[in-house]
């Protein structure tokens, strides 16, 4: 077992995948600590991916997919500049802003940051930003993703946890808007001093609102359905994907076929990467049950009297120093031409 979290760790500072990570290591410790048999961890593994919450996820990452080759991004951020790009750092929170309202039809971080930040983060640094600065706001609004619903990361915890999606999507909401509002600030108070954009007309704001209207929809549709009680996750995310392939097809026309199968393309490629950390996890979790490691764990807490805001604080820090290693590299390319 010593050897098995031995190797574990070393495939994690080595930069390996987080799948391999979790598979290598914890199939390790089961098979070879704990004599498990191989059929146990590959029922649990199968029984993870096969639940049917999980099917919204690929479907939402499809949506904003499509809405990204459909030019609704483009469009948002049209709106969001008119709207805020007289601001201090405009630009900065222009993207701020699309990508929280782009939080609420996709639920992808990669989606994200390829939709608005491909078309920010030239138009930023082309303006004076800094790029480190740009880069790294992007990377942070791209959070947004993780937090506004509908969240990959929060349908993924219902599955896990067995919380209704609905609970776990409005608990999203506040934590969302507070981090969206405090990056607007951050922006605002960074860019001070930088030369604003001229302010948009009445005439300019309602023509770029009138062509983000498909978009705006979109949240409405989603939402709607979820709260509602008319549709569930997956059936929500399905009317989603066909709002945006209508959107794409008969509304702005500008999605083609080609467009469409690379959005199946990526989807299927993301879909694999989420769906193989899934799997890979619950070996883990079979590690964790056969050992009793949480009842020991929350045990020595217990007797060191550690309180819940102690621990909350100790897992942030836990998370942060593993956020360092574990985080899946995207590649991503600015073109300023």
């Amino acid at each position: 077992v010593p050897a098995a979290i031995s190797l574990s760790l070393l495939l994690l500072f080595l930069s390996m995948p987080v799948f391999l990570v979790f598979g290598i290591g914890s199939s390790a410790v089961a098979t070879l600590g704990l004599n498990l048999p191989w059929s146990t961890l590959i029922q649990v593994a199968f029984g993870a991916v096969t639940k049917h919450v999980l099917l919204a996820i690929p479907l939402f990452i499809f949506a904003g997919m499509v809405m990204l080759k459909s030019g609704v991004a483009r469009r948002l951020v049209d709106l969001a500049l008119s709207l805020v790009g007289h601001w201090p750092g405009g630009l900065g929170v222009a993207m701020v802003l699309t990508m929280g309202f782009f939080a609420a039809f996709c639920g992808s971080i990669l989606a994200a940051i390829t939709a608005v930040g491909s078309i920010m983060m030239p138009e930023m640094l082309r303006k004076g930003y800094p790029a480190p600065f740009t880069v790294t706001l992007a990377a942070a609004a791209g959070l947004l993703e993780a937090l506004i619903p509908p969240s990959n990361a929060a349908i993924i915890y219902s599955a896990l946890t067995g919380v209704p999606v609905s609970s776990t999507f409005a608990a999203g909401v506040l934590p969302g808007l507070v981090l969206l509002v405090i990056l607007v600030l951050l922006v605002i108070w960074r860019c001070r001093r930088m030369e604003t954009e001229p302010r948009a007309g009445a005439a300019v704001r309602i023509a770029a609102f009138r062509a983000a209207i498909p978009g705006l929809l979109t949240p409405v549709i989603i939402l709607g359905g979820i709260y509602s009680g008319l549709l569930t996750p997956s059936e929500t995310a399905a009317v989603a994907s066909i709002w945006a392939i209508l959107v794409g097809f008969l509304i702005h026309r500008e999605l083609t076929l080609p467009a469409l199968w690379d959005a199946l393309r990526t989807t299927a490629i993301t879909t694999a990467v989420n769906f193989s950390i899934i799997a890979m996890a619950t070996f883990l979790s079979v590690v964790l049950t056969y050992t009793q490691a949480p009842q020991h764990l929350t045990a020595t807490f217990v007797d060191f009297g550690v309180d819940a805001i102690t621990f909350l604080l100790m897992v942030g820090l836990i998370c942060l120093i593993l956020g360092t290693f574990i985080e899946r590299r995207v590649p991503f390319t600015i073109n300023t031409d």
